[in-house]
């Protein structure tokens, strides 16, 4: 059996994921996980062998979850249920992290043949979202996108140079690029066009 937690905004109801798999004969749905600061812990106790995020976030929030989520669990696949039409729930164009990426309105049989293909050690992104990646142009880079989705949470520059493995120099270059970019006055500012743009929660 193939068991599967589901990770999900608190207060959100998106993809009807435990409906879609509790029909599946060879899978075994575990439970729905709020994303929160104990999420890694609570589902490590679970033993699941997929996690399926459905969330509002942008794919630059969710990467330091996928993160602790695989330090937790090493052997366990996540796929992020993603919107094609929001620009910031993209697949970044160079990730070669363990995040898979599945398009939201897929089929209950999409997503039970990914949660399939994903527990035999495959890897999945589908087709749509590659593409709808590839053909847009964001403006901010993914790592940029990841160093403000952290400012715009309130870390301060050593606290997200801690997460992101960076300098503290190196984190204010991101900074100062993407005030750049965006034309933003401040940090503030960025953050305020970054979520208009829908690059950002």
């Amino acid at each position: 059996m193939i068991r599967v937690v589901v990770v999900r905004d608190e207060g959100y109801f998106g993809v009807p994921v435990r409906a879609f798999l509790e029909t599946e004969p060879d899978m075994h749905y575990v439970d729905t996980l709020p994303i929160g600061a104990d999420l890694a812990q609570r589902a490590a106790q679970l033993w699941p062998a997929v996690v399926v995020i459905d969330t509002q976030y942008m794919v630059s929030q969710v990467l330091p979850i996928a993160d602790g989520l695989h330090t937790a669990i090493p052997s366990c696949s996540m796929l992020l249920l993603c919107d094609p039409s929001k620009r910031g729930m993209l697949p970044p164009r160079r990730w070669n992290g363990g995040l898979n990426f599945l398009v939201k309105d897929s089929s209950p049989a999409m997503l039970a043949d990914a949660v399939r293909r994903l527990a035999r050690g495959e890897r999945v992104v589908s087709p749509m979202l590659q593409a709808a990646s590839l053909n847009t142009d964001r403006g901010l880079s993914t790592r940029e996108l990841e160093v403000l989705g952290l400012a715009a949470e309130g870390e301060s520059v050593k606290e997200i140079a801690g997460r992101l493995y960076l300098s503290g120099g190196t984190v204010r270059n991101y900074l100062s690029a993407i005030i750049s970019k965006t034309g933003a006055r401040n940090r503030l500012d960025a953050i305020r066009i970054a979520r208009k743009e829908g690059w950002l929660r």
